[in-house]
């Protein structure tokens, strides 16, 4: 059960909390890669063998495990690494990435969403807290944020108590007065458990409770979750 009284401020990740990420991805793909067919044919041509995608960026993983925590810094690094076996100019990377994030921030909030972050923001600062490389402050849900911290400009992911720690500081209360809510059993609700958070499972995509522990209170959209934290 939630201790609402605790609470101070509440941290939310992104991806598939607030918006389905796939079909944004997917569609930031197809922009990319009618991008690269106008300007880099031969890369575009190699980036419909989905098999060669695959070694192209199983190979960009492999060279920087130190960047696993940044997912610009790969998909920039992919796109330069398929303009390069194409025979393409290298530079066009950079164009590249900007065209694909672009639209990767073209995100399409799951119903009610927005309502609930503006319910939610009247009472408590919000900080987004995600794995991803989404820009919140350039999606529809940026005005209801006060910060946002990524684990790509952090330098650690979650579950990793550090960054949880960090997001409380950001906003300049206790740890243990913060609440995490995320979709990801395990990087978000057992990360924001092992940090010293309050938590609870916005479970947008009706998994089991993967966890031999109890499982938390859990709801399938975060509208449901502002019943529980707001009355």
């Amino acid at each position: 059960m939630l201790n609402i009284f605790k609470i101070q401020a509440i941290s939310l990740d992104l991806d598939d909390t607030l918006w389905p990420v796939w079909p944004t991805i997917a569609r930031a793909e197809v922009v990319l890669q009618d991008w690269l067919a106008l300007h880099a044919p031969q890369t575009a041509q190699l980036c419909t063998d989905a098999e060669v995608k695959k070694r192209i960026r199983a190979e960009v993983n492999q060279r920087h495990p130190d960047k696993a925590h940044d997912l610009s810094f790969l998909r920039r690094e992919f796109i330069r690494q398929s303009l390069i076996s194409a025979g393409d100019a290298p530079h066009l990377a950079d164009e590249a990435f900007e065209v694909f994030f672009a639209e990767r921030l073209n995100v399409t909030l799951y119903d009610g969403v927005e309502q609930a972050l503006a319910r939610l923001a009247q009472r408590y600062p919000l900080v987004g807290l995600s794995n991803g490389n989404a820009d919140v402050f350039r999606t529809a849900a940026g005005p209801y944020f006060t910060a946002s911290l990524s684990a790509q400009a952090f330098g650690v992911a979650k579950p990793d108590a550090r960054i949880f720690h960090a997001a409380a500081a950001r906003l300049n209360v206790p740890v243990a007065s913060v609440l995490h809510l995320g979709d990801d059993a395990h990087t978000d609700v057992m990360g924001a458990i092992n940090a010293g958070m309050q938590t609870a499972w916005i479970n947008t995509q009706g998994h089991d409770w993967p966890h031999d522990s109890a499982q938390p209170l859990t709801v399938s959209h975060l509208a449901d979750l502002c019943d529980h934290v707001l009355g």
